[in-house]
């Protein structure tokens, strides 16, 4: 099944090089533990559809690491739920979590980035798989869990893919620029893209002291007294409808805040809405078009 909703919050964005430490258990034996520099590995976004395994082609550092652990009478569920709580508890936040016959069984394990046996056992009538994302300033890492079992033992695999350090770029040198266009996009177009916020982990937590393109909203309703505006915030296609509205609107909602509480917009003249991933302005097929449909909007709703 898809994840439905949101499973946590972060309280700071996650640095480039963080690492999450998912490690055996005392007494587990390791089988596998590989690491490729740069490479690409198909994160699975869905279960097998008939065709396919629907796919994110994730490129980066990759560690594959592989272990199997004693039974003790427990399901893959209780093998998998403590590593899916560590990976929450970092940030991550899951794409897919699927058993076995919901993954789609014989055609998703062979489809997945496994490692074979007898260096990862999988019953393909008794796995469970989880594939997880969090961004990070570096740009978003993911991670992936397929847990299985024998008779007596408990087989896992957790594969990461992290990104390389991004380089300084533009952008952020630019807000102020960015700021000053913004009033010309408005009286334009009657919506502009705030290009220079940043947040937390797949939260709602704006970073930053002064944004630019806050302060040139700030102005511009300051000399525009009859003016309204609505804040839209977007995401990409990755994850639930539900949860990628949810995630948006309240990142929305965290800009019309930093605008009524810290640049003192009347909070009559501001509101917000999330409208998830239903209004691409890129293809989520690759990962610069994720990217720019992650975004908050500032649109003109009325002029007296």
């Amino acid at each position: 099944m898809r994840f439905q909703g949101l499973a946590v919050v972060l309280a700071a964005l996650l640095a480039p090089g963080a690492v999450v430490a998912l490690t055996p258990p005392e007494g587990a034996t390791v089988t596998a533990e590989e690491q490729v520099a740069l490479g690409t590995v198909a994160v699975p976004v869905g279960g097998y559809d008939g065709t396919h395994v629907p796919a994110i082609a994730a490129e980066g550092a990759i560690t594959r690491r592989a272990w199997h652990e004693s039974l003790d009478g427990r399901t893959t569920l209780q093998i998998l739920a403590p590593l899916r709580d560590r990976l929450l508890a970092e940030g991550f936040l899951p794409i897919l979590d699927c058993a076995a016959d919901s993954c789609g069984g014989f055609d998703f394990r062979f489809a997945t980035d496994t490692l074979p046996a007898p260096v990862m056992h999988v019953d393909l009538g008794d796995f469970r798989f989880l594939s997880a994302r969090r961004l990070t300033r570096a740009g978003p890492e993911y991670a992936t869990l397929m847990v299985s079992r024998s008779s007596t033992r408990g087989f896992v695999q957790v594969t990461r893919i992290r990104p390389a350090a991004a380089p300084e770029t533009a952008p952020r040198a630019a807000a102020p620029q960015a700021g000053d266009d913004l009033a010309a996009r408005l009286d334009r177009d009657g919506r502009a893209v705030l290009p220079d916020l940043d947040f937390d982990t797949g939260a709602a937590t704006l970073n930053g002291g002064d944004i630019a393109s806050l302060q040139a909203l700030a102005q511009y309703l300051a000399d525009n007294p009859g003016l309204t505006l609505m804040l839209v915030g977007h995401t990409d296609a990755v994850g639930a409808l539900e949860g990628n509205i949810a995630l948006s609107r309240r990142r929305a909602e965290a800009v019309r805040a930093h605008l009524v509480e810290r640049l003192g917009v009347p909070a009559a003249r501001v509101t917000a809405a999330g409208a998830g991933f239903l209004a691409p302005v890129a293809s989520n097929r690759s990962e610069e078009g994720r990217i720019q449909n992650r975004r908050v909007e500032a649109i003109v709703t009325a002029l007296e």
